[in-house]
């Protein structure tokens, strides 16, 4: 008897540290898609403001704001599902792909460095975005529609400015190209943001970013100035080195999110992971907003 009562206790530990165990690992793998986002910062500001008044409610037995918040937890999940729309649609798109195999290749990447040097060296205008797990087919459908392998020539013949299709972005998809004089969403409004001062390239540059998990790469025509942006930001003044470090990073590097993802859990369980060392030409990962405007 004694020995079915510490089978029954055994599994009730097993199933409460179950429990605990997936609950952990979905926060830490949503945090984990949101990291470097702004909304990553809104949505824990309000879960920390939420639990706040939920424990002073608690504590001074306020019971009327109780009952009140008891009956918003369904309206704040909604609200969540609403408000973070886009940055849940990429997560759940980055989940989807996890064990998806990615065909870019650094010769890719070297034909759109080459281009883009080329064209900031001559002043030509460019708009180049990189598919990555949330597909454009959207904008590729109402984009004139291509299937070439990229080349720094046939980049440079379309962005010329004589050329008919130069207006615009191209959309590369893995190694293709496969939509040129793509229209694209320009940023969201906002007073703070210095982007809003740049040109529509690049504001569109952000725009896409800031609803996909795409990349965008811009050269100025009135400054042959290269720039990337990812995730709603966007890096100006990048040397050649530095943005085939950064294509390669987020093109080929994280392509296979779910080794970054082991790799990273690993490390901070071990005690490694609170000082990781920056991935040459992640300069993403250690810019502020301030910098967004060098």
């Amino acid at each position: 008897m004694w020995a079915y009562l510490a089978d029954i206790n055994n599994w009730s530990f097993l199933r409460i540290l179950l429990d605990f165990a997936i609950i952990a690992i979905f926060v830490y793998w949503i945090l984990y898609f949101l990291r470097g986002t702004k909304s990553a910062n809104v949505l824990f500001g309000v879960v920390v403001v939420f639990c706040l008044i939920v424990i002073v409610a608690r504590v001074a037995k306020l019971d009327v704001l109780g009952y009140l918040l008891d009956r918003f937890w369904t309206i704040l999940g909604t609200a969540v599902v609403v408000i973070f729309q886009p940055e849940l649609r990429r997560v759940f798109a980055q989940a989807g792909s996890l064990f998806s195999r990615n065909v870019t290749n650094q010769a890719m990447i070297d034909e759109v460095v080459m281009a883009a040097v080329q064209m900031a060296e001559s002043g030509t205008g460019a708009l180049i975005v990189f598919e990555r797990n949330i597909g454009l087919a959207g904008i590729v459908n109402t984009s004139v529609i291509l299937d070439a392998k990229v080349n720094s020539l046939l980049l440079q013949t379309i962005f010329f400015k004589n050329s008919p299709l130069h207006d615009c972005a191209v959309i590369i998809r893995n190694d293709r190209i496969v939509a040129a004089h793509a229209v694209l969403p320009l940023m969201q409004e906002d007073l703070y943001n210095p982007v809003r001062r740049l040109g529509t390239r690049h504001r569109a540059a952000v725009g896409i970013t800031e609803e996909t998990d795409a990349v965008a790469l811009a050269v100025s025509e009135e400054t042959g100035t290269i720039s990337i942006a990812h995730k709603g930001r966007i890096i100006r003044g990048v040397t050649s080195m530095e943005l085939s470090a950064q294509l390669t990073h987020l093109l080929i590097q994280d392509a296979q999110p779910y080794r970054k993802l082991f790799s990273q859990a690993a490390s901070s369980f071990s005690g490694t992971g609170s000082h990781p060392r920056p991935v040459q030409g992640d300069l993403f990962s250690e810019t502020d907003d301030s910098e967004m405007k060098r």
